[in-house]
């Protein structure tokens, strides 16, 4: 097996012009505290460094932090909390492949081994297209294909060689098209970050019932660290839940966090 994949360490340039110190003094404080994070994660200092990831989330979230976070986690055998931060760093940025493997790692210590039901060919190749990058990187490929198919637009309205106005039309086309995928994407991955419906188990062993109400029939167990779907969020005690392989039923709040 592939060797587990450790933190993700930014650079930082040790020494600035006292002019730009001055001028980016609060992101220079950030950075100085992701890399005192990273230092305390390096020396095996794990439980510093999950406080100093955590202390850096509650400024914003960033999907380097929320993998390292996982990182530190997962070094202290609490798996739950490692899966559920590398999920959310996944929601932040779907197409790195180093959050993917670490995460299947970690799945691969929960106790549940829930094989997945199968879908259509087109509908997995959707959601991989749509994975590719992070809401950011398609905007910015929107705005790309945009800018593009404006100056193709300028060479076939006003070339006078023929190739250089098919090349201007077709090409002008196709980017066109690229632009309005990329901002299909882009909204689907902003309706995924908006409307988060994954959760994690937190519970060493909770029974998933048919209705939500304690007495309601016993349907499976899971166990801590498995990943379900929200289907129905609209009560506050209970949601009703779907895991991979297609079953359903309920299960009390309190036993969930959401990705």
């Amino acid at each position: 097996m592939e060797r587990y994949k450790d933190l993700k360490v930014q650079r930082w340039v040790k020494w600035f012009l006292p002019f730009y110190l001055l001028t980016f003094q609060f992101a220079f404080a950030n950075a100085v505290t992701k890399a005192e994070a990273d230092s305390a994660y390096v020396r095996g200092q794990y439980q510093q460094a999950i406080s100093l990831y955590e202390s850096l989330l509650e400024q914003g979230s960033s999907a380097d932090v929320f993998y390292n976070l996982g990182n530190a986690y997962y070094r202290t055998e609490n798996i739950p909390e490692a899966v559920l931060n590398y999920e959310r760093a996944l929601l932040l940025s779907p197409g790195d492949r180093d959050i993917r493997f670490n995460l299947q790692i970690a799945r691969s210590r929960t106790f549940d081994k829930i094989v997945p039901e199968s879908e259509m060919f087109f509908v997995t190749w959707y959601r991989s297209l749509v994975s590719m990058m992070s809401v950011d990187g398609w905007a910015r490929t929107a705005l790309v294909a945009l800018a593009l198919t404006i100056i193709l637009l300028l060479v076939y309205l006003f070339s006078d060689k023929i190739w250089l106005r098919k090349v201007g039309f077709f090409g002008g086309v196709a980017l066109l098209l690229l632009f309005v995928v990329a901002n299909i994407f882009a909204w689907q991955q902003k309706s995924d970050l908006l409307h988060r419906k994954g959760a994690i188990v937190f519970s060493p062993a909770v029974t998933v019932k048919s209705t939500p109400a304690a007495n309601g029939t016993d349907l499976f167990i899971l166990h801590e660290g498995t990943k379900v779907d929200i289907t129905d969020g609209s009560m506050k005690d209970w949601k009703e839940i779907r895991i991979a392989d297609g079953k359903e039923g309920w299960i009390e709040s309190k036993h969930l966090r959401v990705i």
